[in-house]
């Protein structure tokens, strides 16, 4: 152990007063300094300039040795340049951190040449917090929170500390940007999020100038400070500022993530926020909140949650967190899952319905406001952050959302898929689409295979992360089973067409008539330079009858039916039709075959018709097309005469599945009908059907044919092969498809960037709504829900007939929404960084004034924290004296 260091360990940072060799500041310069160098700066006071002559005077060198000592220190980073008035030069010795610490880690060749420097800087830092963190009095943590400007501008007890462009223009032209360290080193670490690297430290003042003239930065202009301020913003950074000198001087200002920043992410895993917060408190109006979630998705503390705004019969109370301010303080109250289980929604109310049930927890309540406030494009914008087929959905969505609508409890839910249809065509209809930003302007070659909903989700969302992506289609069109699946009187094609037109504004490249396996293999992809891979190839398999007769070319599987029928390919039906299966699918090859010929279509299925899987209103449409429908028959035979489909004889079903709840018919083979039939369309379920494009992969397959996943991130035993939608899952709705492809787009985002973990910072979605039981909707007036109207009811159209709602329709709609939910603010643990107002559209999340502390000069901090210490005693007996917990 070298002692001359682990006394310049403690002379650089008093709250070190045991020095080891096992300690995080000896093992950051146990490989960089020299014995002379520490030599020197022992000679050295803390933070005090001297000037390079004296220096010389101290160790006994001449001025000219000393100077070049001291410059290869200060390209180190153990002490910094601040000359004087004149411009003579000058050094002085940070502390350890905020200080030198930094200065050191600024260099990306010195970090990959010391890779100890990435482990020991984070171990530093919480290390430090779990020692100290709960003895810090508010507004003396080492880093401190600056809020948003815009947030405060209307506050009138602000002062200029608080506002981020005092400290630009104090300091200009003495400015600098670097890139972020503590990004640098989670990635280094392998605990990258979804935020890459990239230039967001600004220096300011002689601490720039230090940086500039070493080359651990560049300068910038006012223009380019602000520039990159308005950036981390767009992005949810929250800024900081370095706070060791007092309210009036600080080093450099930081743009933070909050699950890569070392203090930020110390600071809630310690549960002390008091080490960042600002003076600022955020709250939320209830009455212009909508529980859109996006305050709750960017919170740096998860100090915001969704909850309830509709009236409760019996209120509840809302727990909110306990801190250290007046609680003793132990690893028990650490929350160090937060990385790995952000809390979206208050536990004990519950919020919306409507995007707790929606696969991709769309902000349902939110996009119904900015419509009726006549904000379509906003209204658009906040739908497809979660689903970038909004018009493909408003045609075809199975309204999960307005199962569990509350008004539904009045009367009829809100037209929920109906509105959202009426945004997503208008936007089709506009001159100039809505294309969303990009995140990222840089990113790696990743391949999609398959262009249905899951595909096309997760390249739109690669494409935002500024990906390069290319999708891979087997079939001459794109889209997958919305294009060949899906018959044009529910979707019609040149819908799917514009949403892909979006995709390709964003540069995602499509190629048709490839599949991959069959004339390209995902190890030439890699050859190619693809470093992932999306498979969402849908469930193309035929589940079979296994009868007599199946074999017939007058019998048919109902997806290739549909497809044939889609390529205009099929030739023309005649006579009578039947078709087998319970499921949307079904519903939907028989309402196509009485359009293509049939003179007659009959449906069986196992099911009762209260058990078939197919939506009610499916259903009922087809009824209105005259198909007649024989729910709780099981195929037994098809019937052939001189060569031709005579017949299906059909057997009586008494049950569909076991006591387990396992698909196991149960049948009465006394009980038997015959049905005449020229064509049979049989869709009875499909299933994964892989051809060769796993081969030679190291994919595993469960007994059902399905890759074994991580459920969370979507990531095969392939490392760098995910799946989603129908190959992941079997058959569902699109909308499902989605939602799993915009996670697959996340892990894939994180899986190309190499130290990136795939689940830290990541939020799991996990949502539960309201208690139905407790509210009070008693007050609410009974408004008729608004209905789509039809082109031609009495004809039989091959393109959608349903009449888009017209502007007056969707506005009398919005109004019947009760609004359920609304953000909550945790006051004892937000930050007040304002992040928060950024993202809200309704003028719903504010911060104000609620503090009037400040910060210390460094070697006045052991004596606020001894008289914290104190004060924290009295408040924490005061508390117990009130019976409080």
């Amino acid at each position: 152990m070298r002692k001359n260091l682990c006394k310049l360990v403690q002379h650089i940072n008093m709250l070190n007063l045991h020095c080891t060799d096992k300690s995080p500041e000896y093992i950051f310069y146990d490989k960089l300094l020299s014995d002379e160098m520490i030599e020197l700066a022992l000679k050295l006071k803390l933070r005090k300039p001297t000037y390079i002559a004296d220096i010389a005077k101290k160790i006994n060198k001449p001025v000219s040795e000393t100077a070049k000592l001291v410059d290869e220190m200060a390209h180190i980073g153990i002490v910094e340049y601040d000359c004087d008035e004149k411009g003579v030069d000058r050094v002085k010795l940070p502390i350890f951190a905020p200080g030198n610490m930094e200065l050191t880690a600024m260099e990306v060749w010195r970090m990959d040449e010391h890779p100890e420097i990435a482990k020991a800087f984070p171990e530093y830092i919480l290390g430090l917090q779990q020692k100290f963190a709960q003895f810090f009095p508010m507004g003396s943590a080492l880093m401190r929170v600056i809020p948003v400007e815009k947030a405060i501008e209307a506050e009138s007890r602000k002062v200029k500390f608080e506002e981020v462009s005092y400290w630009v223009e104090k300091c200009a032209p003495s400015l600098c940007v670097a890139t972020c360290e503590c990004r640098r080193i989670r990635r280094m670490n392998g605990e990258g999020t979804n935020d890459l690297e990239g230039e967001w430290c600004i220096g300011i003042g002689s601490f720039a100038e230090n940086c500039i003239r070493v080359g651990k930065a560049r300068r910038i202009t006012k223009k380019e400070a602000y520039e990159i301020i308005e950036r981390a913003e767009e992005k949810g950074y929250v800024h900081q500022l370095s706070n060791v000198d007092g309210p009036d001087e600080s080093v450099f200002i930081c743009n933070c993530n909050w699950d890569t920043c070392m203090g930020l992410r110390t600071s809630w895993y310690t549960g002390t926020p008091n080490m960042s917060r600002s003076n600022y408190v955020a709250t939320v109006n209830q009455t212009n909140c909508v529980a859109c979630g996006q305050c709750v998705e960017i919170c740096p503390q998860n100090a915001v949650k969704l909850g309830q705004k509709i009236c409760q019969r019996e209120p509840v109370e809302i727990k909110d967190s306990i801190t250290p301010s007046d609680h003793h303080w132990s690893k028990k109250h650490w929350r160090s899952d937060l990385l790995v289980n952000r809390i979206n929604v208050i536990p004990e109310t519950g919020t919306s319905p409507c995007k707790t049930n929606c696969p991709a927890h769309i902000a349902v309540q939110g996009y119904l406001k900015l419509a009726g406030q006549g904000r379509y494009k906003e209204a658009l914008e906040l739908i497809k952050k979660e689903n970038p087929l909004p018009a493909v959905c408003g045609s075809i969505c199975p309204r999960k959302c307005e199962d569990v609508c509350t008004r539904g409890d009045i009367d009829d839910p809100v037209a929920i898929d109906e509105v959202k249809n009426f945004i997503a065509r208008k936007d089709i209809n506009e001159v100039y689409r809505f294309v969303p930003k990009k995140i990222y302007s840089h990113g790696k070659k990743i391949a999609v295979v398959g262009s249905g909903p899951a595909g096309l989700s997760c390249a739109y969302y690669l494409a935002i992360y500024g990906h390069e992506v290319t999708v891979f289609e087997k079939e001459e069109r794109l889209g997958g089973m919305l294009s060949v699946g899906i018959p044009s009187f529910r979707l019609e094609k040149d819908v799917v067409d514009a949403e892909i037109d979006v995709l390709k504004n964003l540069g995602v490249t499509f190629k048709t008539n490839i599949e991959v396996g069959k004339d390209i293999s995902i190890s030439q992809l890699r050859e190619d330079g693809y470093l992932g891979f999306y498979l969402a190839i849908g469930a193309q398999g035929k589940r079979s009858l296994h009868i007599p007769g199946e074999n017939h070319s007058s019998v048919m599987a109902g997806i290739d039916f549909l497809k044939s029928v889609a390529l205009k390919k099929s030739e023309k039906l005649k006579g009578d039709v039947v078709v087998i299966g319970g499921g949307n699918v079904a519903i939907d090859v028989a309402r196509t075959a009485i359009r293509n010929g049939a003179e007659s279509v009959t449906l069986f299925c196992v099911e009762s018709e209260k058990e078939m899987p197919a939506l009610e209103e499916e259903i009922r449409e087809a009824k209105e097309e005259n198909i007649v429908f024989n729910p709780g028959w099981g195929a037994k035979e098809i019937q052939i005469e001189n060569g031709n489909l005579n017949s299906v004889i059909f057997k009586k079903c008494l049950s569909v599945n076991d006591k387990n709840g396992r698909f196991d018919p149960q049948y009465d083979e006394n009980v038997m009908m015959t049905a005449p039939a020229n064509y049979l369309l049989t869709s009875i379920g499909q299933y994964i059907k892989w051809n060769a494009l796993i081969n030679d992969e190291n994919i595993l397959l469960d007994h059902n044919n399905k890759p074994v996943i991580d459920e969370f991130t979507y990531q095969t035993t392939g490392p760098d092969i995910f799946v989603g939608g129908d190959a992941c899952t079997g058959p569902k709705f699109a909308i499902d498809a989605i939602a799993s492809g915009k996670q697959g787009a996340e892990s894939l985002h994180r899986y190309v960037w190499e130290g990136h973990d795939l689940v830290l910072g990541r939020d799991r979605r996990t949502y539960h709504y309201i208690d139905k039981e407790n509210l009070d909707i008693s007050n609410y007036d009974q408004t008729p829900r608004q209905r789509p109207l039809h082109k031609n009811a009495q004809q039989l159209r091959l393109e959608d007939d349903r009449i888009t709602f017209t502007e007056a329709q969707v506005q009398d709609e919005v109004k019947r929404c009760l609004e359920c939910g609304a953000a909550h603010v945790d006051q004892n643990i937000c930050i007040g960084c304002g992040v928060c107002t950024t993202r809200c559209k309704f003028d719903a999340i504010s911060i104000s004034k609620e503090y009037d502390a400040w910060g210390v000069p460094y070697e006045k901090l052991p004596f606020a924290i001894a008289k914290e210490v104190v004060a924290r005693e009295v408040r924490i007996i005061k508390r117990k004296l009130k019976g409080k917990k």
